[in-house]
């Protein structure tokens, strides 16, 4: 059988080299063994997909970005970009089959063992896994190495590969124009531009190669910084000093090890009517939401939860509009304090929106993004510094992306959902993943075994978060101006669960529902005002 090849010309394939930015080789220099450097994501399909046609898209709408005909490649002096000549589709591109009853308890399996294994460094560090035999259907597998682009660069990649309907048209042009932020970009809201951002953070790069790995080992120093005034000042001594979060079973030192889950998505205007009526964003329902369920799971296994507070690193978009469809990464990073000791899931998210509202304006993600660029332009113990001072501040990774309203196609086939993990750098253990679809919310979280064994427990405990904020809100009296108050939401979720613990026992349906629907009357017919008339 012939070998598949790219389509991109012989003459675009003679071996050449060019020099990986600083930020890129920090992400390079990253992988562990305990971390792998890779960002995951998996879309399920009803229908098969030829691979065939799967390849041809590959060819098409993705090698058509030169940088994934590369392979990153390290030297004594510097990391390069190699051109790979030709890409070969069938080691990209692969065929798998799942065991048994090959549905999501498999894929999951499947997943978590992949997500563990690294890409092959002698070839481009990507790899896409078409799973023909899930559910009836298909799903597919995506790796990627952080080093070629952020998670944000790589969704505008993704959806580039779709289209509007089986036989087309594309989703979306590979290079959007300059300044175009119409409602037509699933991305437009998420991409906002930020003046000057990369040029300040590779000067606050070049000034933490000096002298940035000794401010986090001088507490002192850190403090004297500080007293110099000015915002930058204030965010690096602020960082430096930052306490650890709370202790929970959640941090360790990571193994090779990982599991992944995701859970049953809930409706995106659901969540939309829920914060209108608290005046919180979709973001502070969902990071509240998630931070229930981590409480949750910290009570089923015994561990206290009061005063609890775990910090997620929250990746935050730097790159222009305009530059969407360029790869390399581009963004900085805030630490969210998610308030897990707050049993009110009122007061839980009234907490999160006050943390999210403290950290408009602050100039850590321009900050982060210095770090990485320190990181990857200094000498390697520069970067294990940084590194273990930014992760041991941190519990989890969490991202949460605006995805298409829309569904999509691939190679033919419509996504019928889609979810994707970032690895998570130095000793953090666990990976939290929000992403919008086609009007649903996907929740997904990836673990390190030993630490979380048993990551579905959280993912399902983020479908009874929403649902027990929902109804705390529609069971509470309301006020007529102001926000709820979290006391009267707390006696209304007791009452909701002294009738839920009275209700445990009985059976889903009651003995005499009718166990199928009934053609209705006639007369009721008639009645129905769906049925009436002018």
């Amino acid at each position: 059988m012939t070998r598949q090849r790219s389509s991109v010309p012989d003459e675009a394939h003679r071996m050449k080299r060019r020099r990986i930015s600083a930020v890129d080789t920090a992400w390079l220099r990253m992988d562990s063994p305990g971390n792998l450097m890779m960002i995951c994501g998996v879309l399920l399909f009803r229908t098969q997909i030829d691979i065939r046609r799967l390849r041809e898209v590959v060819a098409e709408r993705f090698l058509v970005f030169p940088r994934f005909r590369e392979r990153p490649v390290e030297t004594p002096a510097m990391s390069l970009w190699e051109t790979d000549s030709p890409v070969d589709l069938e080691r990209h591109v692969v065929d798998v089959d799942l065991p048994g009853r090959a549905g999501p308890r498999e894929l999951k399996a499947l997943v978590s063992r992949l997500m563990s294994a690294p890409l092959d460094c002698a070839h481009p560090r990507w790899q896409f896994h078409h799973v023909r035999n899930y559910r009836g259907g298909s799903a597919l597998v995506v790796r990627i190495h952080h080093c070629y682009a952020d998670g944000i660069a790589l969704v505008r990649v993704m959806l580039s590969m779709t289209d509007a309907g089986a036989d087309g048209p594309p989703a979306m042009p590979f290079a959007p124009r300059a300044r175009k932020r119409t409602g037509d970009d699933p991305l437009a809201s998420l991409l906002a531009p930020v003046s000057g951002a990369l040029a300040f953070a590779r000067r606050v790069g070049a000034a933490l190669i000096d002298e940035g790995a000794a401010l986090w080992q001088d507490p002192n120093q850190a403090r004297e910084l500080a007293g110099r005034g000015g915002d930058l000042a204030v965010e690096i001594a602020r960082l430096a000093l930052m306490p650890q979060d709370t202790p929970t079973r959640f941090k360790g030192t990571p193994g090779p090890a990982k599991r992944v889950a995701w859970a049953s998505p809930i409706p995106l205007e659901e969540v939309k009517t829920l914060g209108r009526a608290l005046g919180a964003s979709v973001n502070d329902v969902l990071l509240a939401c998630a931070a229930g369920a981590l409480r949750a799971y910290l009570s089923a296994k015994g561990e206290p939860t009061d005063a609890v507070m775990i910090r997620a690193l929250v990746p935050v978009n730097l790159r222009p509009v305009e530059q969407a469809y360029r790869l390399g990464n581009r963004f900085g990073l805030v630490f969210l304090d998610l308030p897990v000791g707050i049993e009110n899931p009122v007061e839980r998210l009234y907490a999160v929106r006050a943390h999210m509202n403290a950290l408009k304006g602050s100039s850590q993600p321009v900050l982060a993004l210095g770090l990485l660029a320190a990181m990857g332009a200094g000498p390697r113990i520069l970067q294990q510094a940084l590194l273990a001072a930014l992760a041991r501040n941190a519990t989890a990774v969490m991202t949460n992306v605006p995805g298409p309203a829309r569904p999509l196609y691939l190679a033919g086939s419509r996504i019928d959902s889609l979810m994707f993990w970032v690895p998570q750098a130095g000793d953090i253990g666990m990976g939290v993943s929000i992403l919008s679809y086609d009007g649903r919310v996907q929740f997904g979280v990836a673990a390190d075994r030993g630490l979380c064994p048993d990551p579905e427990r959280i993912a399902d405990g983020f479908g009874a978060q929403f649902e027990e904020l929902l109804l705390a809100t529609l069971m509470s009296p309301w006020p007529r101006d102001g926000d709820l108050d979290p006391a009267v939401a707390a006696r209304a979720v007791a009452a909701m669960r002294a009738r839920s613990a009275l209700t445990a026992d009985l059976p889903a349906r009651p003995p005499w529902a009718v166990a199928t629907r009934a053609r209705p009357s006639r007369a009721s017919r008639r009645a129905s005002p769906s049925r009436r008339r002018g």
